[in-house]
């Protein structure tokens, strides 16, 4: 992610591509819209969903409307659904629209120009934004649900109802994201309606709530796995899980690429017998055998890694959170996941014999992290020895002991060590 500040003083006549989601945008000047040239044509994806403060709107409507080639347009909560159907008339052509807010209310001239505009957009696939949506309007999006292979709900509160009257108008939808609002009762009319999805993306709405009111369970999960066969994609943030409930979405869904199940309360044994998790992720390894990315929680001992280490021959990334019993669960799976890429690891036992145990791997691997371990200084001093040619960093907190690594970033780079790294950044390679 970068961080920048949007200071447009000329832009190349042949830009296509204008894309800031994913930066932190410090917008100082107010009027970056105004600053593209009046000749200015060429522009095919416009998005700034994330920008936090408001645009100039006829700015905007002039650029959209002198760009004919426009096929991606994402704006912020800034834009109104009036000033959205203005955008929608400049631009019938888009394939994929994020929508700004839904407030304030419209009047029912402005409902009807707003469902005509959705109306001539024939070719949209994607829709995402739809800021404080809700069932008085949701109905004006029906005319373009049709055709939807993409529907990004992760900015939108929707409860289960309104998400199952949004669903029944979305035969053809391959991706679902959603907030954890919708309920299991929410994620039954994914399984009811969704035969064709292949990801769903379900994040928590509030992921620092303590006392959590809403949320899904391992029932939501298990509808959606009945119904959508196709399910290769999941990332599912839930409250509880059970080692029943994985082995039937998996033999429902044996073809997983990526199952990412993050259980919100760490450590958390299987609700209904209190065991560890460790057969469900036995269960995901051992039957969704094209697994490339996997991402582990719950109460887990030495157990789950030593599955993962036997059957996931085609893993290439593995997250893993406040897991494990000793070096021994790192350990098998630096001997057994030969395709693996990254290991991403937290708050876990892991310590120097687990970090040295992977010496021959990390060269063929993209990178390692690992932070909250019981890794040691010595222990990284002695990888950066061992293996001259890896990029060996210890970040350290303030306060910390001296003779621990806080957070460790281990990677290859025909470069070799960056000379960029702020002072926390101690680097270790050729030491």
């Amino acid at each position: 992610m970068q961080v920048w500040s949007v200071r447009i003083s000329f832009i190349e006549l042949s830009l296509t591509q204008l894309d800031i989601q994913e930066n932190g945008i410090d917008d100082k000047s107010g009027g970056w819209l105004s600053c593209f040239p009046e000749n200015f044509t060429s522009l095919e994806v416009l998005n700034f969903a994330n920008l936090n403060t408001d645009v100039n709107f006829d700015a905007l409507e002039k650029l959209v409307s002198r760009c004919k080639s426009l096929k991606v347009l994402k704006v912020n909560k800034s834009v109104s659904l009036e000033n959205l159907q203005r955008l929608l008339v400049c631009a019938p052509r888009l394939t994929e629209l994020g929508t700004g807010s839904f407030m304030p209310e419209l009047t029912g001239r402005q409902y009807a120009e707003l469902e005509t505009a959705f109306n001539q957009c024939k070719n949209l696939n994607t829709l995402s934004g739809l800021w404080e949506a809700t069932a008085l309007y949701l109905p004006v999006l029906y005319p373009i649900c049709s055709n939807l292979t993409f529907l990004n709900l992760s900015y939108t509160f929707l409860q289960s109802l309104e998400l199952a009257s949004l669903l029944r108008q979305c035969p053809r939808l391959r991706r679902l994201w959603v907030l954890d609002t919708v309920g299991d009762k929410g994620l039954e009319a994914v399984g009811s309606n969704c035969p064709l999805l292949e990801e769903l993306r379900v994040f928590p709405a509030d992921p620092f709530d303590e006392e959590i009111i809403h949320g899904v369970t391992e029932a939501g999960l298990v509808a959606v796995s009945y119904g959508c066969r196709r399910l290769h994609y999941v990332l599912y943030f839930c409250r509880q899980m059970t080692n029943a409930a994985v082995a039937t979405i998996v033999q429902n869904c044996p073809d997983f690429t990526h199952f990412r199940l993050c259980i919100m309360n760490p450590g958390q044994p299987d609700y209904l017998t209190n065991e560890p998790m460790d057969e469900a992720f036995g269960a995901v390894v051992r039957t969704c055998t094209k697994l490339q990315r996997l991402s582990v929680s719950g109460l887990l001992t030495d157990l789950t890694f030593k599955y993962i280490g036997q059957y996931a021959k085609n893993l290439e990334t593995l997250s893993v959170a406040f897991a494990g019993s000793s070096d021994r669960g790192m350990q098998c799976v630096l001997e057994g996941c030969t395709k693996l890429r990254k290991l991403e690891i937290r708050d876990c036992p892991f310590g120097n014999v687990a970090l040295l145990s992977g010496l021959e791997k990390y060269e063929s691997m993209r990178s390692l992290w690992m932070s909250a371990c019981n890794v040691t200084m010595n222990g990284c001093r002695l990888l950066a020895r061992e293996m001259p040619r890896l990029n060996v960093e210890v970040m350290k907190e303030d306060g910390s002991d001296d003779s621990q690594a806080d957070k460790v970033y281990v990677y290859r780079s025909v470069a070799g060590p960056r000379r960029d790294a702020p002072p926390c950044v101690l680097t270790l390679s050729g030491l």
